[in-house]
């Protein structure tokens, strides 16, 4: 096989990830926008503050399993696998896969998150507008800003520790959900 013919493979590989990533993103985004912003219009401020604290969380939790996956070690799991440990062989695909999950809930779902959270904001600063007559929608985007990017760097860095176990962790669950 020439190396022309290997480079059209990759790049024919690459196209293919790119076009499933982007309509994956898009589905989802209108899927999420479209549920949490009706939902949040409907509810109280409480019941929003709590959805888009929630939106903030999966974001950093997703980052986290991103991270932790591309810097975990595989030949622990491979350990656990020959010991028939549930979710051995499981950790191991998503290592081996480590940058495809790391794109999926680090930029995938944690990007959409962070654009619903700023969506939910602006919605959280309208109904504050509406009832005290106060535009705070700088100081919420500031916050929840702040919440996403501080929990993220907290997240990487529990990532790094802890990979082992928060891999083993999804490879366990994801192993239990697929059987």
């Amino acid at each position: 096989m020439s190396k022309d013919s290997k480079n059209k493979g990759t790049d024919h590989s690459k196209l293919k990830w790119f076009i499933e990533v982007f309509i994956t993103t898009f589905v989802l985004s209108i899927i999420f926008s479209y549920i949490s912003t009706n939902g949040v219009s409907n509810l109280n401020l409480v019941s929003s503050i709590i959805i888009l604290v929630s939106v903030i969380a999966v974001g950093i939790i997703f980052d986290i399993i991103g991270v932790a996956v591309t810097v975990a070690n595989e030949e622990e799991f491979h350990a656990k696998a020959t010991k028939k440990v549930d979710g051995a062989k499981t950790s191991i695909k998503l290592i081996k896969n480590s940058a495809k999950v790391a794109n999926i809930c680090a930029d995938i779902i944690g990007d959409i998150c962070g654009v619903l959270s700023g969506a939910i904001s602006a919605m959280i600063a309208a109904k504050i507008a509406e009832k005290t007559g106060t535009n705070l929608q700088f100081i919420i985007s500031a916050v929840v800003a702040s919440l996403t990017v501080g929990g993220k760097a907290l997240g990487k860095e529990l990532a790094n520790k802890e990979s082992t176990p928060i891999v083993h962790f999804v490879g366990t669950l994801l192993s239990r959900i697929y059987k």
